[in-house]
């Protein structure tokens, strides 16, 4: 279905929202009908405020709720039905083809190494992730765990915080954040670095690799829009990663870690079994 720019706008901040921002976000995301948009009735629709569907309307970067119901009006008047299938999945394989192209012609495989290098001599890694991040955070969990790395994903941010807090010299994390905004991340990665911990930053606002904060920064693969998810998946960059760090990572001991895979396998089929 076409995507308008309102709702674009709204997916792009999302994470950002309060609880009642979310409720507003799914409402204006999944509505298909004209209606009287005006901030005296669709506060009685939905039961919120009208100063909060002002600081709503701010926070996705207009003025106030009359520029943002102007924008969202004439945006329903122009979502159609979805186009022809053919199309729309040759656009979907042109975006990840694009994506997959771009991110390794910038890939440097030398720091790739380097980083898999630092995970192998740590006592434990930890990685970071909020939102769309945080599951491909868990995804790194179980691919690295299953080759006997000391590994756990960690998406909620007071958890990062804390965790941050008591990290040594020994210990490694990794913060993913496509957008390079996610404040969380990045501050729990500050933390954990002042402790002395190896700080690994995965993400695609390259220009934070200039801050000298971090022992390693790795650029992942964007296009505009990607982190909204509007289109293909955010988490696709951070995998194209994950795999080549995979890679490297079992290539330093592949005897080793190729047997922890398979303890790893007999443990779960002997569960399956029960």
């Amino acid at each position: 279905m076409y995507q308008s720019a309102v709702k674009q706008r709204i997916l792009s901040v999302k994470e950002e929202f309060t609880p009642v921002e979310n409720s507003l976000a799914d409402f204006f995301l999944h509505n298909t009908k004209q209606m009287d948009f005006s901030s005296k009735n669709l506060s009685k629709v939905l039961y919120v405020s009208e100063a909060a569907l002002s600081r709503f309307a701010k926070k996705c970067g207009y003025k106030g709720y009359r520029e943002l119901i102007f924008n969202y009006q004439n945006d329903l008047v122009q979502e159609t039905d979805e186009p022809d299938v053919s199309k729309m999945a040759q656009e979907v394989h042109d975006r990840y083809w694009e994506l997959l192209q771009h991110a390794f012609s910038m890939l440097d495989e030398v720091q790739v190494a380097r980083v898999a290098g630092l995970m192998s001599s740590s006592r434990r890694v930890f990685v970071y992730g909020m939102g769309s991040s945080g599951f491909a955070a868990q995804e790194f969990q179980l691919r690295f765990m299953r080759l006997g790395l000391a590994v756990e994903a960690i998406t909620d941010p007071q958890m990062m915080r804390m965790n941050s807090a008591v990290l040594g010299a020994q210990d490694m994390v990794v913060g993913i954040t496509l957008s390079g905004k996610t404040k969380e991340v990045l501050e729990s990665l500050h933390l954990a670095k002042g402790n002395h911990a190896r700080a690994v930053l995965l993400t695609g606002l390259t220009k934070l690799a200039s801050e000298g904060t971090y022992d390693e920064v790795l650029a992942l693969a964007a296009v505009e829009g990607l982190d909204t998810g509007a289109m293909i998946s955010p988490q696709f960059p951070v995998l194209v990663i994950l795999d080549m760090l995979y890679t490297y990572f079992l290539e330093s001991d592949m005897s080793l870690k190729t047997q922890k895979h398979r303890e790893t396998l007999e443990a779960l089929q002997r569960e399956h079994r029960r």
